[in-house]
């Protein structure tokens, strides 16, 4: 028998969610076939089978979730059968929608458990509940004892737990949350966060309070950039953007200061070995960071195809897993939506993200006399981990890039 376990599909995923198996139970399955869709803090990616066999004891229902590295079904081989205890040896959903595994197998001294008396699941994990549904009841005092599931073998969905009645003001509810919540008014509409949007506010939480960041604002003279890319105004399959030339300027200032191109490891700094720059796209239902990976040895041109393709792919949901992982820096570029100027938080374990406002028309003073003219210009800020990155280093880091941009016939090549 072969466990299948939650494998882990990118830079800081902690657990994935279920989304759709795509073979049926008792189905047989080849090494490398996709087995299921799994949401993770990114993208939906296929799950692949470890080997070949017989696809059987699924452990996870459709919306659970599980922590990487936990087993979610099995694939056996002629004549296997799955252990007597499978489902509850190997996993078991907490009342937050979570797997969680159960105790070690052996006691860290024999004095603290015994075979003969080991400790019974609670009642919160053998009712079988969509994570929404747990949440909902934790939330409103509900006690999922009391409630008959309408979903597949009882399943309680989130509609059962909304027409339930709520319990007394005296009745003990399960654990207290995190932060005090307001209670909605009749006018309020409660949105429940997606999987997205839950890991994206973990994770940029995380970030902010563990980092010490820092950040160095620049303004950059983009007319340069405006006329190199009038000269492909009539090539019609190379128009490069604003965005291409920001991905190979910081990918050029990276190789000149790796120490940027760096992650902070606690008690040294890893400086990566090769430049791979991600680039946060926005979705309709939270944000995600497709990578173009070894940019400084790309020509402006293959870096405006696949910013394209990784840009389109990610609004449809079908990167893949080397697509979505390995960022040794990051882009989040808003120029598109008429910002001046902001401040990114830095996606770890990069040590630095660049923040890119607007291009827009300007009034100057001449450089070579006292009239005045109109110029493109474009405001860039740099958020830097201090813990990797001095001042004055991140300083000269963001005017690296500013003279790549304002001499953009470099970036050609």
């Amino acid at each position: 028998m072969t466990e299948v376990i939650m494998p882990k599909m990118g830079d800081g995923m902690e657990e994935g969610t279920l989304l759709e198996w795509l073979k049926k139970e008792g189905e047989k399955v080849k090494s490398g076939e996709a087995i299921a869709m799994i949401q993770t803090d990114k993208a939906s990616l296929e799950m692949e089978a470890p080997t070949s066999g017989i696809l059987a004891g699924f452990i996870l229902q459709v919306g659970d979730s599980v922590p990487v590295g936990r087993p979610v079904a099995a694939i056996l081989k002629e004549g296997e059968t799955l252990p007597t205890d499978w489902n509850s040896a190997s996993v078991t959903t907490s009342s937050n929608g979570i797997a969680a595994s159960p105790s070690p197998a052996i006691p860290e001294s024999p004095s603290e458990s015994s075979p003969s008396s080991p400790h019974p699941a609670s009642t919160s994990e053998r009712i079988k509940a969509s994570p929404l549904a747990k949440k909902i009841a934790s939330e409103s005092g509900i006690d999922l004892a009391n409630i008959a599931g309408t979903g597949p073998g009882g399943r309680i969905l989130e509609a059962d737990v909304r027409t339930a009645k709520p319990a007394e003001p005296h009745s003990p509810v399960s654990a207290a949350p995190i932060a005090a919540k307001i209670a909605p008014s009749a006018e309020d509409v409660v949105v429940p966060l997606n999987k997205i949007r839950k890991i994206t506010a973990k994770r940029t939480a995380e970030s902010k309070q563990t980092v010490p960041h820092y950040y160095v604002s620049v303004e950059v003279d983009l007319e340069a950039v405006s006329e190199v890319r009038a000269l492909f105004a009539n090539d019609d399959e190379f128009k490069p953007s604003i965005n291409d030339f920001l991905v190979k300027a910081c990918a050029f200032a990276l190789r000149d200061m790796p120490i940027v191109n760096s992650t902070y490891q606690g008690d040294s700094i890893l400086q990566f070995g090769r430049i791979s720059v991600g680039m946060a796209v926005a979705l309709d239902d939270g944000l995600t960071l497709p990578v173009i990976h070894n940019a400084d040895q790309l020509s402006l041109r293959q870096i405006s195809s696949q910013s394209k393709d990784l840009a389109a792919r990610a609004r449809e949901n079908r990167l893949i897993l080397e697509e979505l992982s390995g960022s040794t820096f990051s882009i989040s570029n808003m120029g598109m939506l008429n910002v001046t100027v902001f401040q990114a938080i830095i996606n770890q374990p990069n040590a630095a993200i660049l923040a890119v406002g607007s291009a827009k028309k300007m009034v100057v003073p001449s450089e070579t006399d006292d009239e005045i003219e109109i110029r493109l210009k474009m405001n860039m800020t740099g958020s830097f981990d201090h813990r990797v990155i001095d001042g004055s280093v991140g300083a000269k880091f963001m005017n690296v890039v500013r003279e790549y941009l304002e001499k953009p016939t470099r970036l050609l090549s």
